[in-house]
């Protein structure tokens, strides 16, 4: 099938950088928000970074507008009634989710797929909810969406091949790569991203060396661009919580029981660059 509108259901961080890269890539974009206020914050993100883009010469202001002229806001689901592909992205709230997916079976084109952004949520019981269970997948982009290269597509004992072929060639044409796992949580990446982010924190709680050192020795020593503390200041360390607390749900193991500095500092509202401070100290706001 040929994908000409995407649908985007929810306009945060996540949403908004989808909306951007799929508008850049030419196609019509219908973005779906639960009131005007967040809408109009999701569209404004979207002109900031376009905004930047311009001030950087990677686009002109002619094709900035041009970007602008391809997407739709709207407080409506039934605006989704014209969409081929839909990408939700909405928080990490599995019966929401569930909740969404039945509305969007409901008013979507019987061709159109529905897919999750999800990054550690079982597919499957969202697909569980609709009609058309072998158009359902998972289609897990990482932040910041212009810029991170990879999209995990996630497959259900029962998504089509011509689903997943139909979205690989999609998420090439934004300019990402692509890599399939099955429905399991945390998928490829967060499924060995967790326990050593976790494992980090464990080696600080054990005072074995301060989070600057570590980070220091990981960035040097392996070659990382960034060390654990750096990147779990970006990612959130409720984020990280809430997929560590999932995944052990689902596996039981020890490596995704989630420390408890982790689980306090949350607690007190730490949770990285998003609060203005996290394990590698204060941020401006």
């Amino acid at each position: 099938m040929k994908i000409k509108t995407v649908g985007v259901v929810g306009a945060g961080i996540m949403g908004a950088g989808i909306v951007q890269v799929c508008a850049q890539s030419g196609y019509r974009v219908v973005v779906l928000e639960i009131n005007d206020e967040l809408l109009q914050k999701g569209l404004g993100t979207v002109d900031h970074f376009l905004g930047r883009a311009v001030k950087k010469e990677k686009i002109t202001a002619e094709k900035k507008d041009q970007i602008l002229g391809l997407i739709q806001g709207t407080t409506d689901p039934k605006d989704f009634k014209d969409c081929d592909l839909i990408v939700e992205a909405i928080i990490e709230n599995l019966e929401l989710k569930k909740e969404m997916f039945k509305q969007l079976d409901e008013v979507c084109p019987p061709h159109a797929l529905l897919t999750s952004n999800t990054s550690s949520m079982t597919i499957t019981e969202m697909a569980a909810v609709t009609e058309r269970m072998d158009k359902v997948a998972g289609l897990h982009f990482f932040n910041p969406v212009p810029i991170m290269r990879l999209v995990e597509i996630v497959r259900t004992i029962v998504t089509s091949d011509e689903t997943v072929e139909a979205l690989r060639e999609f998420s090439e044409s934004l300019g990402k790569t692509v890599v399939v796992a099955k429905d399991t949580p945390g998928f490829i990446v967060n499924r060995l991203l967790i326990p050593y982010l976790l494992n980090a924190i464990r080696v600080y709680e054990s005072s074995l060396a301060s989070t600057e050192d570590i980070d220091t020795a990981i960035e040097l020593g392996l070659n990382h661009p960034m060390g654990p503390f750096r990147l779990l200041d970006i990612l959130g360390n409720d984020t990280t919580l809430f997929i560590a607390d999932n995944m052990f749900d689902e596996f039981k193991d020890d490596m995704y029981a989630a420390p408890v500095l982790l689980r306090r500092m949350v607690s007190a509202g730490i949770l990285g660059r998003k609060s203005g401070k996290g394990f590698c100290g204060e941020y401006k706001r």
